[in-house]
């Protein structure tokens, strides 16, 4: 069984009867501000979902499927994108690295609606 908690760990949002989230289907569901650091959800449907000031650091997405999705004010920060199917997906305040930015135009999310490139720091 999986548990998915708000981003303070207080607040149960989502009980799966799962071993993975690997390919898990998350559709449709209020994710609103989850802790989903390191979290792997390639392959994952999230269409339609609501992510909003979800913490989604160093997170796998892989192949996910946003389509649709709010991905509001979400922390980004060392999240894989590729193959990611992105069309309809909210943005709004979320910052990319190129690679991601990349990744979610290649999936269909309108070019308008990505955010500039911030640096990824090398060393």
């Amino acid at each position: 069984m999986i548990e998915i908690f708000d981003r303070k760990g207080f607040d149960r949002l989502v009980t799966l009867e799962a071993t993975t989230l690997q390919g898990a289907d998350l559709s449709g569901r209020q994710l609103g501000n989850a802790n989903l650091v390191e979290m792997d959800l390639r392959g994952a449907d999230l269409r339609g979902s609501t992510l909003a000031g979800a913490d989604l650091r160093l997170a796998n997405l892989d192949g996910a499927d946003l389509r649709g999705a709010d991905l509001s004010d979400v922390e980004l920060s060392g999240c894989r994108l590729d193959g990611v199917q992105a069309a309809g997906v909210v943005l709004t305040g979320v910052k990319l690295n190129r690679a991601q930015r990349q990744a979610l135009k290649a999936g269909g999310a309108d070019p308008a609606q990505l955010p500039l490139d911030i640096p990824v720091k090398r060393g």
